[in-house]
């Protein structure tokens, strides 16, 4: 599979991002997890695609774009949809599935069809879960930063706070990642960013 450039996939950013603040907001969060991901990896010996989950983190949330209204407010009530909406995009485009599933699997810890039915989620009922070692770490990765009002740094705990009332196979689920991958040094990235910690 030939992957994508950096430039590629800032240029595809670029083609869907509906105003300058919306392209900000999400290359630069694309950006971020990358810079995670690639610290979590450089701290053990993963035998995992580095280019693979380069091009995953930086594609991962090209769906956000789709939520934007015609007054560039960001429908929030609709986000659960990013992930799909991404897998679609990049599908148009042209991209293998096994980048596309960076979009639509990525969402909290993994999304299954049971959680759609019992949450009444707007998804078409199926399973988003990350399979692959790739798609592991860049939906983990995902987890240390939001982009809320403004961007902020998410540590582990917090987010082990936050997915608790999803249930506690989901915390169980976040502490495997952890396991598997570790935490990154998020002060480091914090002080690059500028973006302080949630």
């Amino acid at each position: 599979m030939i992957l994508p450039t950096v430039d590629d996939i800032r240029a595809l950013h670029e083609k869907y991002a509906p105003t300058r603040e919306a392209f900000d907001l999400v290359y630069t969060h694309c950006e971020i997890v990358w810079k995670v991901a690639e610290q979590l990896l450089a701290a053990d010996n993963h035998r995992l695609d580095s280019d693979l989950v380069r091009a995953g983190a930086l594609l991962h949330d090209i769906g956000v774009y789709r939520l934007y209204d015609d007054g560039g407010r960001l429908r929030a009530r609709d986000y659960i949809r990013h992930g799909v909406l991404g897998h679609t995009i990049l599908r148009q485009e042209g991209f293998p599935e096994q980048l596309c599933r960076f979009c639509s699997c990525h969402t909290g810890v993994g999304l299954t069809r049971h959680d759609i039915e019992r949450q009444e989620l707007p998804l078409p009922v199926a399973d988003y879960v990350a399979e692959t070692g790739e798609e592991q770490l860049v939906m983990y990765a995902d987890k240390f930063h939001t982009k809320t009002t403004p961007p902020a740094f998410v540590s582990f705990d917090a987010y082990a706070a936050h997915v608790v009332r999803f249930g506690p196979e989901k915390v169980d689920a976040f502490h495997a990642l952890r396991a598997r991958f570790g935490e990154p040094d998020l002060a480091t990235l914090s002080a690059r960013y500028g973006h302080a910690s949630a």
